[in-house]
């Protein structure tokens, strides 16, 4: 049965080593408004529009309090690549075994261009302070979302 999460749910705890072998924990960031987003892949067009929204509004997403954490199940030396090739200033986790992911519902089964197989939906997560979720976005639109996040963010969305 798939997981579906909803704002005002507990997020669900996690541990993820990011791109440089850090280990990042929910409760790391209690006290403090986390987007966790989860993309499918490293360096593809969309995960890249993606990933580039987010950049270019980092530092707006911080004055409203929020770290970025992005998710893949790609590996360590994938997200170094893909952090340097595009100047990316947040951290990318490792979720190879994809447990994270379930966890959060954002691993199951989709539909491309018609054909249907299980991998990472791209949707994001809004974590408040308190650890419950105050956003949640279960297939997200890459290249504006760095924008729709702000706006829910600043309360606007």
């Amino acid at each position: 049965m798939a997981v579906t999460l909803e704002a005002g749910d507990r997020a669900p705890a996690f541990t993820l080593r990011d791109q440089d072998g850090a280990t990042h924990r929910l409760s790391d960031y209690k006290g403090k408004t986390v987007v966790l987003y989860f993309y499918p892949n490293d360096d593809t067009p969309g995960c890249t529009a993606e990933a580039c929204s987010f950049r270019d509004h980092i530092d707006e997403i911080a004055e409203e309090g929020a770290v970025v954490l992005g998710v893949s199940t790609n590996s360590a030396e994938q997200h170094q690549k893909f952090r340097a090739k595009y100047d990316l200033p947040f951290p990318l986790l490792v979720d190879a075994d994809s447990k994270v992911s379930t966890a959060y519902g954002a691993w199951g089964e989709k539909t491309l261009y018609g054909r249907k197989s299980i991998g990472m939906i791209r949707s994001t997560f809004v974590i408040g302070p308190d650890g419950h979720l105050t956003k949640v976005w279960k297939r997200a639109r890459a290249a504006e979302h760095g924008v729709a996040v702000l706006e829910a963010l600043r309360g606007k969305k």
